[in-house]
């Protein structure tokens, strides 16, 4: 029996993930993962790709899939925002995962409702504009709740290294007025907030964040002119700057070997929400580099078998008590 083979039986008889991993890129950027529409996936999951949740102007058309459970009661709502740096990245792909919305689809047959949003990317719009539609995509759910059967009450964030950071800032900055996109009409009052978060290998102080060699850091996406950021827009984009002891509960996931975002962030954000009160619980998996790539695919699919399975329990333990 091949390892992925094995990997995928332990997975089933233990109610984990099944998935096949990858080195980037991923062809196409994932898009031909989706399988048709409307999508059907295994465990009753259905799929609806492509609904315009947002139209700023002078841009393009915001996009999310939506996953949903089987139908039945109202469900909580997990918001899936992409990586890549800020300046590429799909909402069809995540880290090493050859066929992300499958992945997400055994996430939504575990009881929950899931969206995978995209978001302007700084070639497009220089920050606070990502943030604004990842809260733009909350709030359009919240309003269409009744008709995706989402609990608006529930609603959980997670991403991976620039969605890391997006869900970071976005589990942090409840009510902050300049991360508030506009309301349209009928969506005046309704929430952006969330009530758990959970980022994986983000940028959460840009301040402190070291950039390795051969990388322009967020200068770009922060829309600065040279290299080296104001120390105030810095902040202005850092999870960490936000937290106080309103914040929700949170988990965070690094790997311990990470050469791009050093583990120092996560280290340095776990430090600050403990110290404001937050719940909040870190899982540094040993070994494996960023985007949870280890030395082979083995290891790869290990560690992101782990950080799913953690984030599982913890949006259980949060909606599910």
């Amino acid at each position: 029996m091949s390892w992925l083979a094995a990997l995928a039986a332990a997975a089933l008889a233990s109610g984990g993930f099944t998935f096949d991993v990858a080195r980037h890129p991923v062809d196409g950027g994932g898009l031909s993962n989706w399988p048709g529409q409307p999508a059907t996936f295994p465990q009753g999951v259905t799929g609806i790709g492509d609904i315009i949740y947002a139209q700023p102007l002078h841009y393009r058309p915001l996009r999310l899939d939506l996953y949903r459970p089987p139908a039945g009661a109202s469900a909580p709502l997990l918001v899936h925002v992409h990586g890549g740096a800020w300046v590429n990245g799909t909402k069809r792909m995540g880290g090493p995962v050859k066929d992300y919305p499958a992945l997400l689809a055994q996430l939504a047959a575990k009881g929950y409702v899931v969206a995978s949003v995209e978001y302007r990317l700084d070639g497009e719009a220089h920050f606070p504009a990502a943030i604004q539609d990842v809260k733009a995509a909350i709030r359009f759910l919240r309003q269409h709740a009744a008709d995706y059967g989402i609990d608006p009450t529930r609603v959980g964030i997670f991403g991976e290294s620039a969605g890391g950071q997006l869900a970071g800032l976005a589990a942090t900055s409840c009510g902050v007025p300049a991360f508030e996109p506009p309301a349209l009409p009928g969506a005046e009052g309704i929430s952006t907030c969330v009530q758990a978060g959970a980022p994986w290998y983000g940028v959460y102080d840009f301040a402190t964040v070291p950039t390795p060699p051969g990388n322009t850091g967020p200068a770009p996406y922060l829309g600065c002119p040279t290299p080296q950021c104001p120390a105030e827009t810095m902040r202005f984009a850092s999870p960490i700057a936000y937290v106080d002891r309103k914040d929700p509960p949170m988990l965070l996931i690094h790997g311990s070997a990470d050469t791009l975002v050093a583990v120092s962030q996560t280290q340095e954000f776990e430090a600050k929400l403990r110290q404001s009160g937050v719940p909040v619980k870190a899982v540094y998996i040993p070994g494996v580099d960023h985007g949870l790539i280890g030395k082979d695919d083995a290891a790869t699919g290990a560690a992101v078998q782990q950080g799913m399975t953690e984030m599982l329990g913890f949006f259980d333990r949060t909606f599910k008590p």
